[in-house]
C-alpha cells in the first residue's frame, strides 16, 4: 500500500509476474522515486503484461485526479489488462488503524 502499492506495480513489469494488486500506488505519475530522477515507472508501462488491479482513494493528496488520469491514459495507450477502482476516501483507507480507516469500504 502507498509506496508498497508502487512496488507490486514495479514487480508486474517483470514478465514472470502474472498479476499484481496495487493499493494507492504513489509516484507512478510523478516519477519521483529513485535516485537522480531514475524513476521510469510510467514510461515502462508498455512492459506491463501482468493483469493489474489499481485501487485509489479520490481524496488521496499524493495521487491527485490529474495524476490518476495520466496513469489511466497511459494504461489505455499501451492496451494494458487492468482493473481500476476509485472510492471516496483518502490514502490508506484500508489500513485498520488511524483516522483514515473506513471499515465500510473494507467490505
Amino acid at each position: 500500500m502507498c509506496l508498497g502499492g508502487h512496488l507490486p506495480y514495479r514487480a508486474a513489469l517483470d514478465p514472470r509476474v502474472s498479476a499484481a494488486a496495487c493499493f494507492y500506488p504513489t509516484d507512478i505519475h510523478s516519477a519521483t522515486l529513485g535516485e537522480g530522477g531514475s524513476d521510469d515507472s510510467l514510461k515502462r508501462m508498455s512492459d506491463l503484461k501482468a493483469e493489474t488491479m489499481f485501487v485509489w482513494g479520490r481524496q488521496d493528496p499524493h495521487v491527485p485526479f490529474a495524476g490518476r488520469e495520466m496513469i489511466r491514459a497511459r494504461l489505455q495507450d499501451v492496451a494494458a489488462h487492468y482493473e481500476w477502482h476509485e472510492v471516496n476516501a483518502q490514502l490508506a483507507f484500508l489500513r485498520d488503524g488511524g483516522p483514515r480507516f473506513d471499515p465500510a469500504l473494507f467490505l
